[in-house]
């Protein structure tokens, strides 16, 4: 699950929706103006990327009704992706879609889905693409503390220093392990799917996971855990900084 953010209103899940695709590496525009053979059409969002040079494009209609979606919907939906060219059109609805609505979308190129499924078909581009670069470039840093070299620096500590030094590395190594399986570099030697949250579920009974927050281990969403993690790994990288600053020239 990318995030366990539920929007309350149509223009939040078109935001919703936008950002996720932004987030994967589209070029994304909400409520986009396009002109069509039957004049101005208004998209919700309206996405494009190049892949190897050639242009793929995502139409999006965003519905937060509180009934389920009637074919007619679908039918008008199809055409305006048709006129404009796009790859794939999702329609994506709060609350399902009527038998109708299913039927008629079927041997299209449209995809019917609620907020959780559209989630779900980007969760894997968008943790590659968003969520383990944010982890390496926010904490790199603090992986980087985590393994069992010495910064050059270390020499130079007072013994008092140095003791500080291991307290910190026993207080923050475990949680730069786990942060470091969640980066890029870990994704090139291992492409599993993603696996599915809390971190606590799928990690090895040590005492060491105290080190590491509960509402870090407890996250059931990748969005909330990355906005955690970070605020928790920068708190900890300017704990090894000071020492750093201290001695490093």
């Amino acid at each position: 699950m990318i995030t366990q953010h539920v929007p309350d209103r149509w223009q939040a899940l078109q935001a919703e929706v936008g950002r996720i695709l932004s987030e994967c590496g589209f070029s994304v525009e909400v409520e986009r103006k396009i002109q069509s053979a039957r004049g101005t059409i208004e998209i919700d969002v309206y996405a494009e990327e190049t892949v190897r040079g050639r242009k793929y494009a995502i139409a999006c209609e965003c519905k937060h009704w509180k009934s389920r979606i009637p074919q007619a919907v679908v039918h008008g939906f199809r055409t305006v992706v048709q006129e404009i060219g796009a790859n794939i059109g999702y329609i994506v609805s709060m609350e399902g879609f009527q038998l109708g609505a299913i039927i008629a979308s079927d041997l299209t190129n449209l995809k019917l889905v609620t907020w959780q499924e559209f989630q779900d078909i980007f969760e894997e581009s968008w943790f590659e693409e968003f969520f383990s670069k944010e982890i390496d470039e926010k904490l790199g840093g603090l992986m980087t503390y985590a393994e069992p070299i010495l910064p050059a620096w270390f020499e130079q500590m007072t013994e008092e220093d140095r003791v500080k030094y291991f307290s910190l590395k026993e207080k923050h190594d475990l949680f730069g392990i786990v942060m470091q399986s969640l980066g890029p570099y870990s994704r090139l030697l291992h492409k599993d799917p993603i696996q599915a949250l809390p971190l606590r579920a799928r990690l090895k009974p040590d005492p060491l996971l105290s080190t590491i927050p509960d509402h870090i281990l407890d996250e059931t969403a990748y969005r909330e855990l990355l906005d955690a993690s970070i605020t928790h790994g920068e708190a900890a990288l300017a704990e090894f900084r000071v020492l750093r600053n201290k001695y490093a020239t």
